[in-house]
């Protein structure tokens, strides 16, 4: 009777790869020989499941699968045969039609060969030996308004690995040598071969004896104990640029964690935190501020010194000016990190209304109100919204 892939594996024959995966997956996890032990049942359908994962999973195969049955997914391909349901030709699943490499990702067999087995199929990707950069080192600093603003230069204690100054990052004693690791003859790992299901499979592990090194020191250092490096605090100089913003990111090559068997450093990267002001408003490189002035300035027009990062200002305040009038001081604001050149100072005016009169100033008030041609019917209710 002609066997049903796609039933098989429980889903529909418009699956997608990834479905195809997954369900094999789910199913071959669930009826692993080495998890059903003695139960033949288990044994059988695990072949099964393979089998559909095997024509499934190879679009060619699936295809003459889905025009021409079971007998013709097969035919002219290698892998299984014939429809035996067996683990198929001499060499099993390391036949032709078996490919470890097609089950890789999410989901794929590598998974499933680590969880019962350990180690990894795919065993062509040695560690990397020789040397090895060191790593980055990430700072947060916090800079006033005008430091940003201006540029300014600091000191940071940096806490991080340097080359050990006994043994100049060799890990040895001085005097002693470096010699390759016995265990792994230099390569940095390990190859064991057991006997699976599968038959033979080989897996490769860190070498135990030199950690991936490849090489161990005849006598460990007295200072690092053979790890190369040492933590030290040191002092490094960061200059920062005019016009820098808030939660800028400054890189200092070379400045990070000392590299490994004469790799290179690793990099500082310097968090810039820019504390806020208590007068001045950044937006890009404009910066914006408010003043105040008394209601006569506003109706007479007054000159006036206005503060700004680069000192005060001289600024007419014409007659009638209205409050939340905004004045644009050109190329008073922060320096521009690239294209050069300052944004601009935005003031905004603030009329204050006088809360408290002296009797003088509300019999002047009140001439210049009947002055003005308006009408008051209350005098004393006028007056006393001029009373705090």
């Amino acid at each position: 009777m002609a066997k049903d892939y796609y039933e098989i594996l429980g889903i529909p024959k418009g699956a997608t790869d990834q479905d195809v995966k997954k369900a094999y997956r789910r199913l071959a996890l669930r009826y692993h020989p080495d998890k059903n032990k003695g139960d033949k049942d288990a044994e059988a359908k695990f072949k099964e499941i393979n089998q559909a994962y095997e024509i499934l999973s190879d679009s060619q195969k699936r295809s003459n699968y889905d025009r021409f049955g079971e007998t013709g997914s097969q035919q002219g391909f290698g892998g299984y045969g014939g429809g035996s349901g067996s683990y198929g030709g001499a060499n099993g699943f390391g036949g032709e039609g078996f490919d470890f490499s097609s089950f890789s990702g999410a989901g794929g067999f590598s998974d499933i060969f680590e969880s019962f087995f350990g180690g990894s199929a795919n065993a062509s990707s040695p560690k990397k030996r020789g040397p090895k950069q060191g790593e980055d080192i990430e700072f947060r600093m916090q800079i006033s308004f005008e430091e940003a603003a201006f540029g300014t230069e600091k000191d940071l204690m940096v806490t991080k690995a340097v080359n050990c100054d006994h043994c100049h990052g060799t890990g040895a004693e001085p005097g002693s040598k470096v010699v390759i690791c016995k265990t792994c003859n230099g390569s940095g790992e390990v190859r064991a071969v057991r006997q699976t299901i599968f038959g033979q499979m080989a897996t490769t592990t860190t070498c135990p004896g030199c950690y991936g090194e490849g090489r161990i020191q005849e006598h460990k250092c007295v200072v690092c104990n053979g790890a190369t490096r040492i933590r030290k605090e040191e002092k490094v100089r960061v200059r920062i640029p005019a016009g820098v913003d808030n939660d800028s990111t400054l890189r200092l090559n070379g400045k990070g964690q000392a590299g490994v068997y004469g790799g290179t450093p690793g990099d500082l990267y310097v968090h810039i935190k820019v504390a806020p002001s208590k007068k001045f408003l950044r937006n890009g490189y404009d910066v914006h501020s408010e003043e105040h002035i008394h209601l006569l300035q506003a109706i007479l027009g007054a000159d006036m010194d206005v503060e700004t990062i680069h000192g005060k200002i001289g600024l007419k305040i014409p007659a009638g000016t209205q409050s939340g009038k905004v004045f644009k001081l050109k190329e008073y604001g922060i320096e521009k990190l690239r294209s050069g050149g300052k944004g601009d100072h935005f003031v905004k005016i603030i009329v204050d209304i006088p809360l408290k009169l002296s009797r003088k100033e509300k019999e002047l008030y009140l001439q210049l109100f009947q002055e003005s041609g308006l009408v008051v019917k209350d005098k004393e209710s006028f007056f006393g919204k001029f009373r705090g």
